[in-house]
């Protein structure tokens, strides 16, 4: 996982992450691996850090960032 030790969310702000990490992961075929788990938080993070307090899109960019990285 990167590195956001430096980063600061108000509580409502760490409830909509939440929020949008469980739909995610939700969507995800079984089994769910936790490096899939592990990327769609750290897009969320990223995300909501640069801004973003929908649900429904830090949901959306995490997922299509998911879909887009490199497999290995």
């Amino acid at each position: 996982m990167k590195n956001f030790a430096n980063a600061e969310f108000s509580p409502e702000v760490i409830e909509l992450m939440t929020t949008a990490l469980e739909a995610a992961v939700a969507t995800l075929p079984e089994p769910v691996h936790s490096a899939h788990v592990n990327a769609l938080a750290e897009s969320i993070l990223r995300t909501a850090g640069a801004g973003e307090r929908d649900v429904t899109n830090l949901q959306r960019i995490a997922l299509l960032e998911l879909q887009l990285a490199p497999r290995n």
